[in-house]
């Protein structure tokens, strides 16, 4: 319930609409309820063959509660469903919000289809928390008061009847259902994120499947995963309808003893049998707006499960914790410590970093080797805030990196990764990724920089990059840092997929670029380190030597024995 009480408060945000929505739902039921009583009343006067002017009076008061009706239903609408697309829309926001700080070390814990499923299909399903949920409810109880209160004055017995009808349509068999709601335990959800999942990785895997034979297998998957969400539909619908059907039998079983009842009393001349047709009639409209509430429980319990479901992935983010104010300076580039830090993965049993002590001076060129796994890519997310060190303490700038704002890190950070996303478009969509007031000069600078000035700015790009080698990609990703501000630059392994020669021209333009910059760089090859600073060398999440390029070839240790063997293989 707590994730609903987050709704709730995003709800509340549009108040006027809400109020408007209530107070027009309000009127719609109430003009029904006086619309249909009028109509049992002229029928049962019409046949006392009154005076023309009684009928004439009586005929108008229908019409005017006719348009009343339509009018205030027309209201109750418009306002009901402006106010629930403007809270998926806070929804929408407030879920990015937290979600993005927590990006891209959200996908350690859940996989791409899932989260997919939660961000819309869950976001989605909470539309009817306000129009299946929160406001019928008031308006039903609020109609029902005053129609009650309005019967009584014509009998108590009839009002007592119509209230016990309220109790049981609107508390007692919803609570029934809501309980049978949670025995059966329904979770489309789920079942449609499971499915999402699987049709995600088809799609992706699609040409490994293929070339490993193992499409017809993951197809079969799909299929189950499939037919499980259908058959959990199909529970829910049978819910529903069994629901709506004991609702709509109660309801018409209350107005079958209204007219018992109201006969009854008729002939005990306790009623005068004028306003009999008119009680059957108020009868038979009011439960009409007890329809909602036979869909509640299955609404309440998908709603309430969208909602833990969505803010199960945010949860980690706190709302009581002060945010960070501080900022890196655009103008001066980093110094960087860490001391004593250690991070390992959620469900992981090692840790990636392992008590690590380092000192980066700004304006120095830094590169990190070793082994795979150990631990190179970790400290580059740890610098970009991308995951929060579980001990020891990281500085950038003198200033510790739990109190810098994460996007200022970003800006002034020329980043490339071993895996970097380019979008679906053209070449110049994506390096003007870097800045939107980008020229094509500039563009097709940057990429003669890295050896690809027979790109055509125009020249199409697939999702993913998918028309591109491997080393193309990392060469646009190369020129993109390029292109951006900043005087902080993590390269992780930037040029794996680049030939020998290529690769040599790309490290002299980025230094020659980075100038004084801070520069960071992760690789597993060990050519070219002789212009460094100094060179870090990592095993199984722990610093084993740190040096220059010569200072460690005198030694003789671990980075001596790693270059011997890339000389005898080349």
């Amino acid at each position: 319930m707590k994730e609903l009480r987050k709704v709730t408060r995003l709800m509340f945000m549009e108040k006027k609409d809400i109020l408007i929505s209530i107070v027009a739902g309000f009127i719609a039921g109430i003009a029904a309820v006086g619309l249909f009583s009028a109509s049992g009343y002229l029928i049962s006067k019409a046949a006392l063959a009154p005076p023309l002017y009684a009928l004439i009076v009586l005929t108008s008061t229908v019409k005017l509660l006719g348009f009343v009706r339509a009018i205030a239903r027309y209201a109750e609408r418009y306002f009901s469903h402006r106010a629930t697309f403007t809270i998926l829309s806070n929804l929408r926001v407030d879920f990015f919000q937290r979600l993005e700080p927590l990006a891209p070390g959200i996908f350690q814990k859940y996989r791409s289809g899932d989260l997919l499923s939660r961000i819309v299909g869950d976001v989605e399903s909470l539309q009817n928390y306000f129009l299946r949920v929160f406001y019928p409810p008031i308006v039903l109880v609020m109609v029902f008061i005053a129609t009650i209160l309005f019967t009584a004055y014509f009998s108590v017995y009839i009002a007592l009847v119509l209230l016990a009808g309220l109790i049981l349509t609107l508390f007692v068999i919803p609570a029934v259902f809501t309980i049978r709601q949670e025995k059966i335990n329904q979770d489309v959800r789920a079942e449609r994120g499971g499915l999402s999942t699987e049709v995600t990785e088809l799609l992706y895997g699609l040409r490994d499947l293929k070339v490993n034979q193992k499409l017809e297998k993951k197809e079969h998957e799909l299929q189950q995963s499939s037919l499980s969400y259908i058959k959990e539909q199909e529970n829910e619908g049978i819910n529903r309808i069994y629901n709506q059907s004991v609702n709509t039998f109660v309801s018409l079983l209350v107005s079958w003893v209204v007219l018992g009842l109201g006969a009854y009393l008729v002939t005990e001349e306790q009623l005068n049998g004028i306003f009999l047709a008119m009680l059957v009639m108020i009868s038979l409209t009011v439960f009409e707006d007890s329809g909602p509430m036979a869909v509640f429980p299955i609404h309440l319990q998908d709603s309430r499960r969208a909602a833990n479901r969505l803010y199960s992935v945010v949860g980690e983010a706190r709302e009581d914790i002060e945010a960070p104010s501080l900022e890196l300076s655009a103008n001066e580039p980093p110094g960087i410590r860490m001391n004593q830090v250690s991070f390992k993965f959620p469900g992981e049993w090692r840790k990636s970093v392992d008590e690590v002590t380092l000192t980066l001076e700004p304006g120095s060129k830094t590169a990190i080797v070793g082994p795979s796994g150990s631990g190179k890519s970790t400290i580059l997310q740890l610098l970009l805030k991308m995951a929060t060190p579980h001990q020891g303490e990281i500085q950038l700038d003198g200033m510790y990196i739990d109190q810098i704002r994460q996007e200022s890190i970003w800006h002034n950070a020329r980043v490339v990764l071993q895996e970097n996303h380019l979008f679906y478009g053209t070449i110049r969509d994506n390096l003007r990724l870097a800045g939107d007031d980008l020229s094509d000069d500039q563009l097709e600078q940057a990429l003669e920089k890295v050896k690809l000035s027979h790109f055509s700015l125009d020249a199409h790009v697939f999702e993913k990059g998918e028309n591109l080698s491997g080393g193309e990609k990392q060469r646009l990703a190369i020129a993109r840092s390029m292109l951006k501000g900043g005087h902080f630059w993590l390269l992780d392994e930037p040029t794996s997929s680049v030939d020998a020669l290529t690769e040599k021209h790309i490290h002299e333009k980025i230094f020659e670029q980075a100038g004084q910059d801070t520069i960071v760089l992760v690789s597993h090859r060990l050519a070219g380190l002789e212009k460094m600073d100094q060179i870090i060398v990592m095993e199984s999440g722990k610093v084993i030597e740190s040096g220059t390029f010569d200072e460690l070839m005198t030694r003789q240790g671990y980075f001596y024995q790693m270059k011997e063997i890339e000389k005898d293989l080349l």
